[in-house]
């Protein structure tokens, strides 16, 4: 057993510290506004070729800011921002924090059902929204107390000949944005013009207010609202800067952010810990259109990346991203999902660059542990625990696991979140003695390593046995003629549970088949699928993470 108080600190590389201090800042408004004044002149944002430096999203942010409140929102109220990677995104988040309002991160893929969930459970009084999704806010409005609304467009934050061009094609030839029709309703550019008239009054910000409700994936179930406080999101941003400082320089970095801002990994490692180092980051909009990203890889000298395994495996099978010149890249981060290993080991060949795989989750903003990103990361791993971070491995019987044993990965540290927004019973079930339960399976090996085995949800359970989709993913895809795979427990009269696998082939000779012979050849019996499946693609989250739980449900 590791009974010796973090073990991993021996292992933490040079100028890592054993602990951050969350109090640094009396609220992360303090952290951005030193941030500002600091790299003034420095390009903070960069999309569709349109810059913004730290000095203009500075004045930006408090003329939103100062908009909101003009409206007669209080600090406290939840505004909604709704969006992909735009430049008006920083703006918005930053000036409604500014404003001492609670931001309400939202998927803009979202149904009218589940944009509704979200606005009545958070109490939304305000939303930004992109017009493109406007018609869904109009179905549900009546049943929601949001009486602000601020709608923006796709090209509103370019050149007016550009703005104009990619409004054109986006509403006119794409036809991407249905009709609507809202009550008064202004446009971000209004906002801040308006904005630019009055002043935030002071408010009290102190670290252990609710500055964010983060909603949890609903993977797993209903959606939840984390609440994410100044001193938890302060702490991850030190946390994460502290493994970034023993490879990256202040004022020197170009990170590239196809992952979108308004998932926790994006905004926490894209906009606060990027803010932190004075980067500039190069904003995707689309991550689902490959070829914008290899477009910005060929752009600019990326030293920084952040993605996850299906992104890094879409590149890697695009012919186009063979051609890149990678000598600029420092690091790679992945997140989100399992990384899995002939993923890396092809980016690795490819890039020069090895992967550094992280983990982490809403509740704990997000980053728990992330591996060495000077090139020493140790593939399959999901690294060290960051500083001012505690772990347990408790295995099921309750007792703490034995090195290599698997059990519950349990977390304690100043970015695990206050808990759920009006669900007390379910943040007892989730932080428990202080400890946050992460329902994920894992290990930790004789130098305090981590490894994440799987969901414990996802488990499957094969006559008594346990299976880890995880691994048997992670053999499939290193077939030549394999591009993704999941693998579901499907009901067995038999064994419980049997193996289902789904299959999106790369080579359209595989065959059942061969996907039988080459897993019996490398797996144990009671891990063989029992069933394949073909088909053209897999269900994803907004982030690209697989849908096990909808595959399962088909």
């Amino acid at each position: 057993m590791y009974t010796e108080t973090r073990p991993w600190l021996k292992n933490y590389p040079s100028g890592v510290p054993a602990n951050i201090d969350p109090e640094q800042y009396e609220n992360l408004n303090q952290f951005f506004e030193e941030c500002f004044k600091k790299y003034k002149n420095n390009i903070a944002f960069e999309c569709m070729g349109q810059t913004m430096t730290y000095g203009e999203l500075d004045k930006k942010s408090l003329a939103f800011g100062a908009y909101l409140r003009s409206r007669g929102l209080q600090p406290g109220d939840k505004v909604a921002l709704m969006m992909p990677n735009l430049l008006q995104y920083p703006i918005a988040v930053v000036g409604t924090l500014r404003a001492g309002l609670i931001v309400v991160n939202t998927n803009p893929l979202y149904t009218p059902r589940e944009m509704l969930h979200q606005f009545e459970d958070s109490d939304a009084k305000a939303i930004l929204i992109l017009e493109n999704f406007a018609a869904n806010l109009e179905t549900i409005l009546q049943n929601t107390s949001i009486k602000t609304i601020i709608t923006t467009s796709i090209g509103e934050m370019l050149s007016p000949v550009k703005g104009f061009i990619v409004n054109a094609v986006v509403r006119h030839v794409k036809k991407m944005v249905p009709k609507y029709k809202l009550p008064n309703v202004v446009s971000f550019s209004t906002a801040l013009s308006e904005g630019k008239k009055f002043t935030i009054t002071p408010f009290p910000n102190k670290l252990d207010d609710v500055i964010m409700l983060q909603y949890t994936g609903g993977t797993t179930g209903v959606s939840k609202g984390a609440m994410l406080t100044n001193r938890n999101l302060v702490a991850n941003m030190l946390q994460v800067k502290s493994i970034m400082d023993t490879r990256l320089k202040e004022g020197n970095e170009i990170a590239l952010s196809p992952l979108p801002m308004y998932h926790i990994f994006a905004f926490t490692v894209n906009v606060l810990a990027m803010t932190a180092l004075g980067a500039k980051t190069v904003l995707v909009t689309n991550a689902r259109d490959i070829g914008s990203v290899i477009k910005e890889f060929k752009n600019h000298k990326i030293t920084l990346m952040t993605g996850l395994n299906t992104l890094f495996n879409a590149l890697l099978n695009n012919p186009e991203f063979s051609n890149i010149d990678f000598s600029s890249l420092k690091a790679t981060v992945s997140g989100g999902m399992a990384l899995q290993r002939p993923v890396a080991e092809r980016w690795e060949a490819l890039t020069g660059c090895r992967i550094s795989e992280g983990y982490g989750m809403t509740e704990s903003s997000p980053v728990v542990s992330v591996d060495s990103i000077d090139g020493t990361a140790i593939l399959g791993t999901i690294g060290l625990p960051v500083p001012s971070t505690d772990i347990r491995i408790v295995k099921d019987d309750g007792t703490i696991a034995e090195v290599n044993e698997v059990g519950e990965l349990q977390v304690r540290g100043p970015q695990v979140m206050k808990g759920y927004y009006q669900k007390p019973e379910e943040t007892a079930k989730t932080i428990v003695d202080g400890w946050l339960c992460t329902g994920d399976m894992a290990t930790i090996d004789e130098n305090a390593y981590l490894r994440i085995v799987d969901r414990k949800k996802d488990m499957i359970i094969v006559s008594g046995f346990n299976v880890y989709p995880n691994e048997i993913e992670d053999l499939v895809v290193s077939h030549d003629k394999v591009l993704e795979a999941a693998a579901v427990g499907i009901p067995d009269p038999k064994s419980t549970e049997a193996v289902k696998l789904f299959v999106v082939k790369k080579d359209e000779s595989l065959t059942k088949e061969e996907i039988m012979a080459f897993c019996k050849q490398n797996l144990t019996g009671y891990k063989m699928p029992k069933e394949v499946e073909f088909r053209d693609s897999l269900p994803k989250t907004n982030v690209g993470k697989i849908l096990r739980r909808e595959l399962k449900n088909s």
